[in-house]
């Protein structure tokens, strides 16, 4: 199916080789001595390797967890690889202070890139590395593949000037293209039948509590997003420990000039997103989180910030860049880089093709159930289980994070994986009459809808090249995708950062209420406060469509039953509004949380995060043994805590209008020479 957005699919099948002689325990899922599949995409010359806890031991002492190396230390490691021409080993996860425990209670650390001589297929040198006992996992890496090479179709000034004729909508904000944002505000005036009022993500009413704020980031795993785009770039992510345009890692988190995220496909810090092949998708979802609100120009975002404050923050983490495309090993670089970086939600508009879709237009189907995806795709899941068990604080908003996949566009009873995994969040698309979008998979795996457009349903609105375009999503691309920055595109990609969106918003509102949540526990208030779709269908009109009509015209008449999708759309279509109202009475109260430090070590915190209606008050800190630890203030306002001496003591952080906290600070030794806690 012909559509404007695009899936990343894996051209190669993977699984992990393990031995009998491991004293670890074997990957779940995985025979022991299976050698892994190999197929088109697969990255000659190198392999992803799991090595035993002693042997990473060996490995970090000798500096592997900092740099490339061309031996292991390990003889019957190097032994081998000798036998394969000259190799290099280097960590996948790079060695970043701030997280190395985390890294390593996940056992992250294991995992190593072995590079080799292309004189010898990945199949040889799996097979010798599997009979290693000091190996316990072997997988290829591959590059991803995009599902559509289709570019949003821009949004011109002469389809603007005849667009905008068809709402009156005014509204709180003044961004001049919002009342064509049926999917934020749906008054169903954009036509006589195919929009109806109340089918959007209730936003507006929302507003009133929130409009986002700037200690949510989503981090958007796509395209590079456009930083520059006036209605971007207040509210793209900025790492105020890394320096611009820097070649240095300067913050030490492992990744050089990271200031608005990083670009995995070409390994700089620079977000690239001129190419003439890019597709404006990674800015396009961006839009739908964060453009900015009330500035007079363009649209309106979910999370976007009022114009006076700002909104939630989207990361940059580039996995797509032009005609290249990254591969597994910077994907699940990338989900680390999210956590590790302060994101607490994942915006994942990909997936692999379901294992239900029509062989006949798709290929060969993928996964079908969890146990499939969960033994072919070990380490993906293991950076997507870092993700969500470990972004956030348990001192914070949320505790863990939160992926959002969209569930995929082949009409399948089945959405696609990763985001069909139970632990994760996986969105049908639908129409702007609460009907599903004519692409859209369903069924099995689907968490949720939301908005995603429907240009083969929309026919009758607009001719030519516009036809249909007005019932698609309106959001931000680069300039050289169209003339004003802005265009339309579909897709469960589309309807993927709704969700993204939604829970950014409703993460900001708690973070306004000081209100602390567990990540299941939020998620559950997701799903419960949804708008019910079924209800809203009419059951006994087959919905009519023309099939690729931007292509073909009136040509290709298709119709679905709306029975086949009843109670298979997830848990209905996601409410901004309903979402905000139930944190009001969810949640437990944040508190100021103890501190823990090394001795010569600091840690910054925000006050003004654990005191209701604690922006713009002043704080003071008294720290009752100040040969144990001390505390000043950024120019920013900020806690600078200091470790001085191995110790513990009790102290108190007081706002300037009388409300005082206690807590500890305990400060230790560092645990060895790597520097982790």
């Amino acid at each position: 199916m012909k559509l404007f957005d695009y899936r990343y699919i894996a051209a190669a099948l993977l699984s992990a080789a393990l031995v009998g002689c491991s004293v670890e325990e074997p990957l779940a899922g995985i025979q022991q001595e299976q050698a892994p599949q190999v197929s088109e995409g697969t990255v000659q010359g190198e392999l992803l390797v799991r090595f035993d806890s002693t042997v990473a031991d060996v490995l970090e002492k000798t500096g592997l967890t900092k740099s490339a190396s061309d031996r292991s230390g390990v003889l019957n490691v190097d032994q081998v690889l000798e036998l394969v021409g000259g190799y290099e080993l280097e960590r996948v996860f790079p060695y970043n202070y701030a997280t190395e425990a985390k890294t390593r209670e996940a056992g992250l650390h294991q995992w190593y890139v072995v590079r080799f001589s292309e004189d010898y297929t990945v199949e040889e040198v799996a097979s010798k590395l599997s009979k290693l006992g000091e190996v316990t996992g072997v997988q290829t890496n591959y590059t991803l593949k995009r599902a559509s090479w289709e570019k949003a179709k821009p949004l011109t000034p002469e389809m603007l000037k005849k667009l905008t004729t068809k709402s009156g909508y005014t509204g709180k904000f003044d961004d001049e293209n919002l009342p064509l944002q049926w999917n934020l505000i749906n008054n169903g005036d954009l036509g006589p039948t195919k929009f109806v009022k109340g089918a959007d993500v209730q936003v507006e009413k929302a507003w009133e509590k929130s409009t986002g704020h700037p200690s949510i980031i989503v981090a958007v795993l796509d395209e590079g997003i456009d930083v520059t785009h006036p209605d971007l770039q207040a509210n793209v992510w900025v790492n105020e420990n890394e320096i611009k345009g820097s070649h240095e890692d300067n913050d030490g988190n492992g990744y050089a000039g990271d200031y608005h995220g990083f670009n995995f496909v070409n390994n700089i810090g620079n977000i690239l997103t001129d190419d003439i092949y890019d597709t404006g998708h990674g800015s396009h979802v961006a839009g739908v989180i964060a453009a900015t609100n009330n500035n007079g120009i363009g649209i309106s975002s979910i999370a976007g910030g009022n114009g006076s404050q700002p909104g939630v923050k989207v990361m940059s983490c580039q996995i797509f860049s032009g005609a290249y495309a990254g591969t597994l090993l910077d994907e699940v670089r990338a989900i680390k880089y999210a956590a590790d970086n302060g994101a607490v939600i994942l915006q994942c508009s990909w997936g692999y093709t379901s294992g239900a879709a029509n062989p006949m237009d798709w290929g060969s189907p993928m996964y079908a159930t969890d146990e499939e995806w969960e033994a072919m795709n070990v380490l993906e899941k293991l950076a997507l289980d870092y993700f969500t068990h470990t972004a956030g604080s348990p001192d914070g908003v949320i505790d863990g994070g939160i992926a959002v996949f969209a569930g995929g566009n082949e009409m399948a009873p089945l959405a696609g994986y990763p985001g069909a995994y139970p632990d994760f969040l996986s969105v049908a698309g639908t129409a702007g009459d609460f009907t599903p979008a004519v692409y859209s998979n369903y069924g099995g795996g689907t968490s949720i809808s939301a908005p995603g457009g429907d240009q083969d349903y929309y026919y009758e609105y607009g001719e030519g090249y516009d036809m249909g375009l007005l019932g698609c999503i309106l959001s931000t691309v680069p300039y050289h995708v169209s003339e004003t920055g802005y265009a339309y595109m579909e897709g469960t990609s589309m309807a993927c950062p709704h969700v993204s969106g939604v829970v950014a918003l409703g993460l900001s509102y708690a973070a306004q209420q000081r209100k602390h949540f567990k990540v299941d526990e939020f998620k559950e208030l997701v799903y419960s406060t949804c708008t019910p779709l079924e209800d809203k269908w009419n059951y006994d009109t087959p919905k009519l469509y023309y099939k690729f009509v931007a292509d073909l015209q009136q040509n290709q008449p298709q119709t679905f039953n709306l029975n086949d999708y009843k109670g298979k759309m997830g848990a209905g279509q996601i409410n901004a509004y309903e979402l905000l109202c139930a944190i009001d009475g969810a949640g437990s109260e944040m508190t100021f949380p103890n501190v823990f430090l090394a001795v010569g070590g600091q840690s910054t915190l925000i006050p003004s995060m654990y005191f209701k209606k604690g922006d713009g008050l002043d704080y003071t800190v008294t720290v009752d043994n100040a040969a144990i630890a001390s505390c000043s203030k950024d120019a920013a306002g900020r806690l600078v805590f200091k470790g001085l001496a191995e110790g513990q003591t009790s102290a108190t952080v007081k706002s300037s209008n009388g409300e005082a906290q206690s807590f500890v600070i305990t400060v230790r030794n560092k645990a060895d020479n790597a520097g982790w806690l």
